[in-house]
């Protein structure tokens, strides 16, 4: 008898502790009253009251739903995240009005996430493009940072504002630090030019403060002669891009470095006439973040991060999307056989 009267003691306490837990639970949580709150209403000392809060989560008797209006893209990011093994993903939603308007705010969010990772003594090495020009159009810095800014990649004729050279040089003034030039072509005719070029001195130069960079901030381009402002830079025929395409398999580009859809680099042709940084030098740099948007740059987003070039990749809703259906697909064609890597 003793010892069913001590168990019967213990399911009492037992229930008793529960009972005094949902108490505390329920005026802590449903009524929303403060720690002191509750345990002036129960009797108990505010550190008791603490120590039933953390006891009821240990035992798993809270449960917590975070629920935000942007939790869907939250999702997003976490997605990206894990498949393909990255630092950070930030994912803007999808835009209604027009392209224009998703640019600018995919470079608000890279330019916010650029001046939270930023210190001073960074050297920033920077690519070219739209998406990189509303980058820095958008870095409004609340003080000055010493920092350098070097190209990657050599200029661009055409649009002056989405020139290397020029976006370096406003990064600088915007950030308060020093600009570097690199004052030769980003595409050359061929392998040999490109070559001489990288022997003279002042190229070697840029490209050496290039290489010590601790940041990066690249574009992704795509590689349809229908879109791609690869095209425009490289003064490529549609031919030479319709090769690219079938013989070679490309499906984006970094820096001019044509990749397949594994992120494997292909076009070796085209690769060996880029005057820059080659991928294995842009994998040396600690600190890469990817800025591409819009659903036509799902492939290339996917084939960036499939071959790990990035450590932070800031898009928008629909490229994010279209990137984990392509993953899916990948995934399923290759009989569970996709791995991403990071």
């Amino acid at each position: 008898m003793a010892k069913m009267a001590g168990a019967d003691h213990m399911m009492a306490s037992d229930y008793d502790d529960a009972r005094l837990i949902s108490r505390v639970l329920y005026l802590y949580y449903v009524e929303e009253l403060t720690q002191s709150e509750v345990a002036q209403q129960l009797g108990l000392s505010t550190p008791k009251v603490n120590r039933l809060l953390q006891q009821a989560r240990r035992q798993k008797m809270v449960e917590i739903t975070i629920r935000t209006p942007f939790q869907y893209l939250f999702d997003l990011e976490s997605r990206l995240q894990n498949i393909f093994n990255i630092r950070e993903a930030v994912v803007i939603p999808r835009m209604a009005e027009n392209a224009v308007t998703m640019v600018h705010s995919l470079g608000r969010a890279g330019a916010n996430y650029l001046l939270e990772h930023l210190h001073d003594g960074d050297v920033i090495a920077i690519g070219g493009g739209t998406t990189v020009h509303a980058v820095v159009e958008a870095v409004n810095p609340n003080r000055t940072y010493n920092v350098d800014v070097v190209p990657v990649v050599g200029g661009v004729q055409g649009r002056v504002t989405t020139d290397v050279n020029y976006l370096a040089a406003l990064l600088a003034e915007r950030l308060g630090g020093k600009a570097y030039q690199l004052h030769t072509p980003a595409f050359v005719e061929t392998s040999a030019h490109r070559a001489a070029l990288l022997e003279m001195a002042p190229i070697k130069e840029i490209l050496d403060i290039a290489r010590r960079a601790n940041i990066c901030l690249l574009g992704i381009g795509g590689v349809d002669p229908e879109t791609s402002r690869f095209v425009q830079f490289t003064a490529l025929s549609e031919s030479e891009m319709n090769q690219i395409m079938t013989t070679y398999c490309g499906v984006g580009e970094v820096v001019a470095i044509v990749y397949d859809i594994t992120g494997k680099p292909c076009a070796p042709d085209y690769a060996n006439r880029v005057v820059g940084l080659t991928i294995q030098e842009l994998e040396r740099i600690p600190f890469r973040i990817g800025v591409a948007g819009t659903a036509i740059k799902a492939l290339p987003v996917y084939g960036a991060l499939r071959g790990g070039f990035f450590h932070t990749i800031i898009t928008d809703e629909a490229a994010a999307q279209g990137v984990l259906e392509i993953f899916e697909r990948e995934f399923r064609r290759a009989g569970n056989g996709v791995q991403a890597t990071g």
